[in-house]
């Protein structure tokens, strides 16, 4: 999608400017000291362990001087070589550049970082020294795996925050801009710099990245017909109006991450997940999780299989009359489908006749770039933080996330919004990015511990859950898992590793792009494509090797595999036909509460008296 041009500001409007950033920043200095003065809480040295990390590595890389000199000689060289070719380049010669961006890197797409020489050189010595400090400190030997993963992290974050780009003097476009606009957009730029900071209590600057007064859920995003039809002090369930008369006798049901709100699955109609599947003739029930305040604190992930995916699995059987259902797990919600699906086998639950997983972490041996902010130093400073308040704040784990890929998802939005003064466009993706929910605190520390520093779900026995041991070598039904190639949050090797723990018919296949263009990828666009193999050997990349690249959506795969399970059809139901009577219009009340724009607390109504049986814990 091309970004629409936002007009920059206008030297006419400079008065009205400096008047606004007067008062903004007046009222964020005053609330900030008055909140100095009523916190009183001390802030830890280093709650993260990266002064440690790091002095650990500086002892370890003084101690080995000649692979710092070899690292300080290559500098040196590179220096050499780009002093040539720029003197090279003034008098006219063509030459081949010392260093490059990567292919995806969009921070240098201005001509003059081409054309200029000056600018050129600017460029090619950062990524010179950035080559370099990262191979010196990669290159370290003798600190444990948790160091060196936190160093490595912590070294990418440090150069991509020193990158030229970011700063007013050594980026042409905002220099371009200032003389267009007389430094109009510098002002406009600490307007939304102050706007920021307020939006984060003064505690933190929360990045505006899209207009979120263009959107409204249930009008222009979320916006398939449907009805909540049940709910639980931990969720709503939604039931979307049938668009078919008959349709497939399993109903379907979504459980989406409880650290986002569900509507990533149904943004807008051409790119809704929910939508079509609708379409295809599925009756489809999605979980819409509470976004929970301190009332909430002592729920843990077992009470988010009763009153979740259980009681929701109870309803749909209530709404229906359907004897089983066939069930989809987004990111956590998947590892919560797994867990679920455990506890059922135990039971003899048999209701539940597929799962389904999207890019779902089981297996949390390779986490990825998450295992930086996981340890036991970390979690225990995390959780002080958690139970003082009752549950984790969303903007900060949004905050970690937007680490992962600090380049688009933070400094691309301060070049933005405070060099270039101007105002983010809207975007409905990060719309709901911005979206945030918290986390009851019991539930995301017992998450936190037994997932990714035990990885306990592997293990049989290994945690208990409502007095059942979870075993997921007990589960046997067909199951469907939908991984992408450059996902950061759950990667795909990992997601592979988790697949194996089950022993039933299972179909493992692997789509273009990330964690969220890559699921969300509809037919329509023809994207990115997916790849199959039927085997699955014991090591991934033999998996990749053999498998087959297909062009198009995973979508039309999934509904292949899932329609040739069972593809009896009855009659649609709709909304409030069963026993189940509607309770509000989708998308509910709990997917519409937004923490940035009220500090309510959530609503937590009474559940619904229809369905859900009584379970013992």
């Amino acid at each position: 999608m091309a970004e629409p041009e936002t007009p920059p500001p206008s030297p006419a409007d400079l008065p009205r400017l400096f008047a606004d950033v007067a008062q903004k920043a007046s009222r964020v200095l005053s609330d900030a000291i008055q909140r100095h003065a009523s916190d009183g809480e001390p802030g830890s040295a280093d709650e993260l362990g990266i002064a440690k990390a790091f002095f650990e590595m500086s002892a370890k890389l003084l101690g080995d001087p000649m692979r710092l000199y070899e690292v300080q000689l290559k500098l040196w060289n590179d220096y050499i070589a780009l002093w040539q070719g720029s003197m090279m380049r003034m008098l006219g010669a063509e030459t081949e550049p010392v260093a490059k961006p990567h292919k995806g890197d969009r921070r240098f797409r201005h001509e003059a970082w081409e054309s200029h020489f000056l600018f050129d050189f600017v460029k090619q010595s950062y990524l010179i020294t950035a080559r370099r400090l990262h191979e010196a400190v990669g290159q370290v030997q003798g600190l444990d795996a948790q160091t060196e993963k936190k160093v490595d992290f912590y070294t990418r974050q440090y150069i991509d925050a020193l990158a030229p780009t970011n700063f007013l003097l050594t980026n042409p476009e905002a220099i371009e801009e200032t003389v267009r606009s007389g430094g109009a957009n510098l002002l406009k730029g600490l307007s939304n710099l102050l706007d920021d900071l307020e939006r984060g209590d003064g505690k933190q600057v929360r990045i505006k990245m899209t207009d979120t007064e263009a959107f409204k859920l249930g009008e222009n995003v979320a916006t398939t017909p449907g009805k909540v039809v049940f709910q639980t002090p931990l969720m709503q369930l939604i039931q979307y109006l049938p668009a078919t008369e008959r349709v497939l006798e399993r109903p379907l049901l979504i459980v989406p991450p409880w650290i986002n709100k569900y509507y990533i699955l149904d943004l807008r109609p051409k790119n809704s997940f929910i939508k079509w599947a609708v379409e295809q003739g599925h009756t489809v029930f999605v979980v819409s999780w509470v976004n929970p305040d301190r009332k909430l604190a002592h729920k843990n992930f077992e009470d988010y299989v009763i009153e979740g995916t259980l009681a929701a699995v109870d309803a749909i059987v209530a709404a229906t009359g359907a004897k089983q259902v066939n069930a989809i797990g987004y990111c956590l919600g998947g590892t919560l489908l797994a867990a679920t699906l455990a506890w059922m086998a135990a039971k003899g639950d048999e209701r539940i006749a597929s799962a389904t997983f999207f890019a779902s972490m089981i297996d949390f041996r390779n986490a990825g770039e998450l295992e930086v902010f996981i340890d036991e130093e970390q979690v225990r400073s995390l959780e002080k933080k958690m139970h003082r308040r009752g549950y984790l704040e969303g903007s900060e784990m949004a905050t970690t996330f937007n680490m992962l890929r600090s380049n688009d998802l933070i400094w691309s939005f301060v070049i933005n919004n405070y060099l270039l003064g101007r105002d983010p466009f809207p975007f409905d993706l990060l719309y709901w990015n911005s979206d945030s929910t918290r986390m009851p605190a019991t539930m995301h520390s017992f998450y936190l511990r037994n997932m990714y520093m035990r990885n306990a779900l592997r293990e049989p026995g290994g945690i208990t859950l409502a007095g059942v041991p979870i075993d997921l070598s007990k589960v046997r039904v067909p199951m469907y898992f939908l991984s992408t190639v450059e996902d950061h949050i759950a990667p795909w090797k990992a997601t592979y590793a988790g697949a194996k723990l089950f022993h039933g018919p299972l179909r493992f296949v692997l789509g273009g792009s990330g964690h969220i263009a890559g699921v969300i990828n509809p037919p329509a666009d023809n994207k990115y494509g997916y790849w199959t193999h039927t085997a699955l050997p014991d090591d991934p990349e033999q998996w990749f090797a053999a498998a087959k690249h297909e062009a198009g959506s995973w979508w039309v795969d999934w509904h292949k595999w899932i329609t040739a399970l069972d593809d009896a059809k009855v009659a649609a139901h709709a909304p409030g036909e069963g026993r189940l009577k509607i309770i509000e219009d989708a998308p509910g009340s709990f997917a519409k509460l937004r923490l940035d724009k009220t500090h309510a607390p959530a609503h937590h109504p009474r559940p619904h008296p229809e369905a859900g049986s009584k379970r013992q814990h």
